[in-house]
């Protein structure tokens, strides 16, 4: 019998760093005489370890939902941007990250998505050996490995697309590598393959988990993530939809299509089924809090929203009367709401997320000075246009700044941008802004308020609370960006390119020491990553039903009952709703439900508001076939480089040059690195990209 060793601990961590991804299938890095695989699925303790192991590629950097610029930064579409690796940036941003030589970023995500993949299949293959656990536990443990499987391949699909589907049966690893290469699964191959693995996890997997087990996954989580994949399927560009370049570049050396050539209506009635059976658990709900009247400047007193004849008057989930809508979206993020205790949250990495990864993006957005961050993460002209006003309409001048450029039609408004700014006499009149509101913007005045849970506009007040006084560190402070101002334009590297950075996940009490200490973390508050939330769930809902010209009736997840899913207006309201009450905000018009596209406009602006930053925004473009026109169209911001005598050139709109942005086509899918092309002679390369020699 061939020996394998066992991977555990630190020791496979280090051990695999150095090994390639195909060694997927080359399995000398595992040979060891000290114990087989027959040993490891006899002992409780070592199969609870191997598949720890397996959930700790979650952790890889690579392998993020929510992701970090050190890794692949597709968190930085047309939305946000960093401007303190200014080379990296414009890498990413004109698509040279590389299928080959040293910039092997693309082939990470590869290489431990299929170690993980391969980890769960011999755990799958070898667990009901184990006596030690009882039937009960083994169909967890199956549950939570299918979930996992799932997820790699997933993590995968939506960035490589159709990848190879490896046997269920555990590879030969006596056969020559060529005799177990395998071309890449089509894109519905794919889908199948991933929602059959997520029927069987939420088949066993418990509704809830105990607090010490929260990142292990639920069959809520199973059923989520079933509904997200399904919606990526019915989506355009994988729906018989995509660029003819594109489609007939993917076809693979047995002449198959690997993206589908035919649309096919009811795959949207599928991803809509998909969420009725999350929403249908009766498990989870939009995170709130609840109204309260305090005076301390980092947890302001609740402003209550423009009157509603709907909503005003009722007390939530019908209503805004006895929520906050600004802090129930900020607490969703910023740590303030544990795991546990969150209800929204549907699945989290936990401490299996990267430690490189949100508290990485907190330090890099808190101000250079008083908070000693980096000051470089920012948000662009575009996605603060985004935000609506408190009443629910458009800012004015909302991007105006592409009211010339095609597919712009219709989004954008030709009112001016607010000018003048606010004075200590016109204070009172803003009490969105605080006590230090003199100075700001009429632009950032009678905002929604996810717009001041996320955008850390010029005069914003960033609170720190975890200063040190005794050591001359400020708590409360106003922070411009204007030139000279200590976190506006210098010489140096941090500074915010477009002078509008994010709020989004920092904490009042967050503050660093990345000056004196590169990276330190360690007073900012922890916060878990939102992989998977319900207000995405109730969003892919009401997308689903846009979609939909005809009525189908579709089985749930378990074959229990069958759902009846048509473009019903009621039905989209069920989804939109909830999240516009939270929020504050009205409900949209008779005329945009009406209007089917109308709504999926709505639709889409909603989707890149409500979860911004959360690594989202990037696919959401592709799926869409948005891309080519969000992501080509040139960045802009305020004009950083005027002083604070100058603050209506500051707040004119104006192109960022250092902020460089194309659509090639070689963009729609991450590249197959060289080794695996060389190492699997039935691989083809994604279009756009090349092969090697």
């Amino acid at each position: 019998m061939k020996k394998l060793g066992i991977i555990l601990f630190f020791a496979v961590v280090l051990s695999l760093s150095f090994v390639g991804c195909s060694d997927y299938l080359d399995s000398d890095y595992l040979f060891d005489e000290r114990m087989t695989i027959e040993d490891v699925f006899q002992s409780k303790d070592y199969t609870n370890e191997w598949l720890a192991q397996a959930y700790s590629y979650l952790a890889n950097g690579y392998l993020q939902d929510v992701c970090s610029k050190k890794y692949i930064p597709f968190n930085f579409a047309d939305d946000m941007y960093y401007g303190d690796e200014s080379k990296g940036y414009m890498r990413w941003k004109s698509g040279q990250y590389s299928e080959s030589g040293d910039h092997n970023e693309t082939q990470h995500i590869w290489q431990n998505a299929y170690k993980g993949i391969r980890q769960t299949s011999i755990f799958l293959n070898n667990i009901d050996k184990n006596e030690e656990f009882s039937a009960l536990e083994i169909a967890e443990l199956k549950g939570q490995a299918h979930f996992l499987r799932a997820y790699f391949y997933w993590l995968m699909l939506r960035l490589y697309g159709p990848v190879p589907i490896i046997s269920d049966e555990t590879v030969d690893y006596m056969k020559e590598y060529d005799e177990v290469a395998q071309a890449r699964n089509t894109y519905d191959e794919c889908v199948d393959y991933i929602n059959g693995e997520l029927v069987k996890a939420a088949e066993t997997l418990p509704l809830t988990e105990a607090v010490q087990d929260i990142a292990r996954p639920t069959r809520g989580a199973a059923l989520a993530l079933r509904a997200k994949v399904l919606l990526f399927a019915a989506s355009p560009l994988y729906n018989g939809k995509a660029p003819a370049d594109i489609s007939t570049a993917l076809i693979d050396k047995d002449n198959r299509h690997l993206l589908p050539e035919v649309y096919d209506e009811s795959k949207w009635a599928k991803a809509a089924a998909a969420a009725r059976d999350v929403m249908d658990l009766g498990l989870y709900s939009l995170h709130v809090s609840y109204y309260k009247n305090t005076g301390d400047e980092a947890y302001p007193a609740t402003i209550t929203p423009p009157y509603d004849q709907n909503f005003s008057d009722q007390d939530w989930p019908n209503g805004w009367k006895n929520i906050d809508p600004f802090e129930s979206y900020r607490s969703l993020f910023n740590g303030d709401v544990l795991a546990h205790e969150n209800s929204e949250l549907i699945f989290t990495r936990g401490q299996n997320g990267s430690s490189e990864n949100i508290s990485v993006m907190v330090i890099h957005q808190l101000p250079r000075l008083y908070a000693k961050g980096y000051n470089s993460h920012g948000m662009t002209q575009k996605q603060c246009d985004a935000y609506y006003m408190a009443d629910g309409i458009d800012c004015p001048g909302m991007n105006s700044m592409y009211a010339g450029l095609s597919g712009y039609a219709g989004r954008y408004d030709t009112r001016p941008h607010e000018s003048g700014i606010v004075t200590a006499e016109e204070l009172s009149n803003y009490p969105e802004l605080g006590s230090l509101g003199t100075g700001v913007s009429k632009q950032y005045v009678n905002r929604e308020p996810r717009f001041y849970a996320s955008v850390a506009y010029n005069g914003c007040t960033w609170n720190m609370l975890d200063a040190d006084e005794s050591k001359d560190e400020k708590r409360n402070q106003q922070i411009f960006y204007y030139r000279g101002s200590g976190n506006g334009y210098t010489n140096a590297t941090y500074w915010l390119r477009t002078g509008i950075g994010i709020k989004k996940y920092v904490n009042p009490y967050d503050i660093s020491n990345t000056i004196s200490s590169s990276y330190d973390n360690g007073r900012v508050i922890k916060k878990v990553d939102p992989s998977i939330r319900y207000a995405e769930v109730l969003l892919i809902y009401a997308e689903a039903l846009n979609e939909l010209d005809g009525q189908y009736n579709i089985p749930s997840w378990d074959g229990t009952t069958s759902y009846a899913i048509s473009r019903k207006i009621s039905e989209m309201k069920t989804g939109i709703q909830p999240i516009h009450i939270r929020a504050g905000l009205p409900d949209y018009t008779d005329e945009v439900y009406s209007d089917q596209d109308k709504f999926r406009e709505k639709l889409k602006r909603e989707r890149q508001i409500e979860l911004f930053a959360e690594g989202h925004r990037y696919f959401d473009l592709r799926r869409w076939m948005d891309a080519p026109v969000e992501e080509a169209a040139p960045i802009y911001g305020c004009n950083a480089y005027a002083t604070k005598d100058m603050p209506e050139t500051f707040h004119t709109p104006v192109v960022v040059p250092s902020l460089p942005t194309i659509f090639a086509r070689k963009m729609w899918f991450l590249p197959i690195h060289y080794t695996e092309l060389k190492r699997n002679s039935k691989l083809i390369q994604n279009p756009g990209w090349t092969n090697p020699e």
